[in-house]
């Protein structure tokens, strides 16, 4: 039981055999453990900027679930809130683009912006 509660409080001395051994253990556990065992996965952000080919415009990407529930008529106005709210900076939505895949399906759109001064 001494044995025990000296592991479970670290109670060994630095540089002796047991320390070592607790340490190695603990490293152990955190880089070998999957990311799985936990459920913690990346999760990639839902607005993305890409690069301009023009200067003074912004391009983003935006996920389709973002505006997916929104209707079609309101998806630009909708979009242009998100942007503003995503870096605080006033930003003026000057195109919105579907971003389908190769088989067709709306994955995304592709926003393009202009900073407001």
């Amino acid at each position: 039981m001494s044995t025990l509660k000296r592991v479970l409080f670290f109670e060994y001395p630095r540089a002796s055999w047991q320390y070592d051994i607790i340490v190695i253990g603990i490293l152990a556990f955190i880089f070998l453990t999957p990311r799985e065992f936990f459920r913690d996965q990346p999760r990639a952000s839902s607005i993305v900027m890409l690069p301009s080919e023009q200067p003074g415009e912004e391009v983003f990407y935006l996920e389709a679930k973002l505006l997916q529930e929104t209707p079609e008529a309101e998806r630009f106005a909708a979009a242009a809130r998100l942007l503003e709210k995503r870096d605080g900076k006033k930003l003026q939505l000057t195109r919105l683009t579907n971003h389908p895949d190769s088989e067709g399906t709306l994955k995304g759109f592709i926003a393009h912006t202009k900073l407001v001064k």
